[in-house]
């Protein structure tokens, strides 16, 4: 799985780093981020993180 954000319609709302903070972070400039790639023990988690973002901007291929 491949996992990108569309930073410019980032909100900053955390919610995918604290769903799956093996995978996003917030930057220091206020967007999410991804920070590695998922391997299979997150793949779910970044998944949902990215089901569940407000905004749609999380992004994955499988």
């Amino acid at each position: 799985m491949k996992v990108w954000i569309d930073r410019e319609g980032c909100i900053s709302c955390g919610q995918c780093a604290e769903t799956c903070p093996q995978v996003f972070a917030i930057a220091d400039d206020g967007l999410a981020e991804v920070t590695q790639q998922p391997d299979e023990s997150c793949e779910d988690l970044a998944q949902t993180a990215a089901d569940g973002c407000p905004v749609s901007v999380i992004h994955t291929d499988e």
